[in-house]
């Protein structure tokens, strides 16, 4: 069988990525890849460990001639964002990604390419098997669940790590290398819902109303694009309608995961047939002025109404309704503030992620990013709030800290030094607002020297995720340059 990335350069670092994408790797379904990652490193003779979080640790000796070097972790995770188009039929259990190039840049049909952060984990297998590739001693760390709560890294036992030299490939703009990251913390907001029986006869209708055309995107990295938020959205509309007309939810739903700005949403609500007329005039109003708000930054926003024909046999009670509306429109979502020391970075925000209604219940996730662990308290304390005005259950899960600035960095100085002589300029040393590994690591590791870069990406954690192949080959080499110089 061919191979559809074959020629493609790095060779072998894209033969490798080409392997992992024909390996399901969403979050919480990381065993057959972390087996094949533990398969590869016994097959090389390397030192291979694998923890019961199935965390994969290989252990590499140094290149001749650096044997007294301090020994370098290079760090990715293994985990991707599984979402997918609408209309796509992949089923991320089972089905190898569709792999496709257009022009320099290296795409999937219609999902999320896995890039962020297999294209890490493919150049440090790159690295593993070769022979001819001055390094230092070297410790390939390979962390699961990174993408719903850092997991993996949560529960790394330090034991197995002996560098304090880490070099992290999970960033997504080249010509930066990130020296600080904000610290996260998911929510859980829990709503009981109380059902009616409804009176489905000729004087009553049923409606979808579905938010679509929305970007999305990671965030973390896309938080200040201001892009329309689909449950945001939803309760928008719904709130406007109620003002208007008695209709009644029996369901509702949106987004899919806690990190993804969410792209669609779904309202079931039933009505009287005799305001329907002002039922679509106002969704149309309201559908108008989003899409002049959104026109710069979500332009393609709209939303879709049908006639549901199998109507409803439940539906909210009104107070359960109210409780639901007043929910989503007070749990705060997007940029909640900006730093006053770095221009340009986001301090704060909180994604209102997933709205799910259940059998008895109905549950709202966020995720919550801050540079400034009090501001992350504080926003925990506003959802809190909201949860207990509404009679909700309330919880937080999946914290992890910042990734703190230091002001001494010997690694940091080796990639600006190589940086330089590579590219002939200098290396933009910058912040980020998106969470990564290295704040536990901090945490977990005493003294431990970190770096993080990648490849140019776009359109992470959406379907429309992108890897620029030129970027990569610039990367790499710059990672292998990296290593010669530690000595």
């Amino acid at each position: 069988m061919s191979r559809k990335l074959e020629g493609i350069k790095p060779e072998r670092v894209f033969y490798y990525f080409e392997e992992m994408t024909k390996i399901p790797r969403c979050s919480f379904h990381e065993e057959r890849m972390s087996n094949f990652l533990k398969s590869f490193g016994e097959k090389q003779g390397l030192e291979t460990i694998q923890d019961e979080a199935l965390n994969i640790i290989i252990k590499k000796p140094a290149y001749p001639g650096y044997e007294n070097s301090p020994t370098v972790v290079l760090q990715g995770h293994m985990d991707m964002v599984c979402e997918k188009k609408g209309d796509s039929n992949h089923d991320f259990s089972k089905d190898p990604l569709d792999l496709k190039i257009e022009g320099d840049f290296l795409k999937a049909e219609k999902t999320t390419l896995g890039a962020d952060d297999g294209i890490a984990v493919a150049m440090c297998l790159a690295i593993l098997e070769s022979k001819d590739i001055p390094h230092p001693p070297l410790e390939v760390l390979v962390t699961t669940d990174e993408e719903s709560g850092m997991g993996g890294a949560s529960n790394l036992d330090p034991k197995h790590i002996d560098g304090r030299m880490l070099i992290n490939i999970d960033s997504e703009e080249e010509g930066n290398i990130w020296v600080s990251c904000a610290g996260g913390e998911r929510n859980l907001v829990t709503i009981p819902i109380e059902w009616e029986p409804f009176n489905s006869n000729q004087d009553n209708i049923a409606y979808s109303i579905k938010i679509a055309g929305l970007q999305g995107g990671h965030s973390g990295m896309e938080i200040h694009k201001g892009r329309g938020n689909a449950n945001k959205i939803l309760a928008r509309i719904l709130s406007a309608v109620m003002d208007e007309c008695d209709i009644k939810l029996s369901h509702i739903e949106g987004g899919s995961k806690t990190n993804v700005i969410p792209r669609n949403g779904e309202a079931i609500v039933c009505l009287n047939k005799e305001d329907e007329k002002t039922f679509i005039e106002v969704v149309k109003t309201y559908e108008e002025q989003i899409q002049n708000e959104l026109k710069t930054s979500d332009p393609g926003f709209n939303i879709i109404t049908s006639i549901v024909n199998d109507k409803p046999k439940e539906v909210f009670s009104r107070d359960t309704f109210n409780r639901t509306i007043a929910a989503l429109t007070l749990i705060p979502t997007g940029v909640q503030s900006m730093s006053m020391d770095i221009e340009g970075l986001v301090e704060s925000s909180n994604n209102l992620g997933i709205v799910k209604t259940l059998e008895n219940e109905l549950t709202i996730e966020s995720a919550m990013r801050s540079s400034q662990k009090t501001l992350k308290e504080n926003i925990a304390k506003q959802i809190k709030t909201v949860a207990d005005i509404v009679k909700a259950e309330w919880k937080s899960y999946s914290s992890y800290p910042a990734w703190e600035y230091k002001k001494d960095s010997k690694l940091r100085e080796i990639f600006k030094r190589v940086y330089k002589s590579q590219y002939g300029e200098d290396i933009n040393v910058a912040a980020i607002h998106a969470g990564l590994e290295c704040g536990l690591f901090a945490e977990k590791f005493e003294n431990m020297d970190m770096v993080s870069f990648g490849p140019n990406m776009y359109g992470v954690h959406t379907p429309e995720e992108r890897l620029s192949i030129s970027s990569t080959e610039r990367t790499y080499k710059l990672l292998l340059n990296v290593l010669k110089e530690i000595k």
